[in-house]
């Protein structure tokens, strides 16, 4: 399956906790930003990422315990082509999902602001 085919098949199998996600910041309904789903960058699948500000939000399930190399390899590629990369556990959305939104929005506020 190339990169593509498994972005779109990652889009039409969302998660519940990325399914909550994206309908509270898709349409712009996030500070006015374009966010994207399942989005490929370089040879990696961005959960969700907004390329306005270069912006990428990942949500981790217990899988990431044991994959800390991968990660860390995703992290460093991704960051080297200028992208920030927030990252919240699964079940912290679905125990906190206002305080991650918060979270997102505080980010991107201090994005904006070392923008201008």
């Amino acid at each position: 399956m190339t990169l593509i085919e498994n972005a779109r098949s990652l889009r039409k199998n969302q998660t519940d906790v990325e399914r909550w996600l994206w309908q509270k910041i898709r349409n712009r309904q996030l500070l006015n930003l374009k966010f994207r789903r399942q989005f490929p960058i370089d040879r990696y699948i961005a959960d969700f990422v907004c390329l306005e500000l270069k912006l990428i939000i990942e949500l981790d399930g217990s899988q990431h315990i044991e994959q800390t190399d991968y990660d860390e390899r995703r992290r460093a590629c991704l960051e080297q082509r200028g992208f920030r990369i927030v990252r919240f556990w699964n079940n912290d959305v679905f125990s906190n999902g206002d305080g991650v939104l918060e979270k997102i929005q505080l980010v991107i506020m201090e994005m904006r602001g070392a923008m201008q």
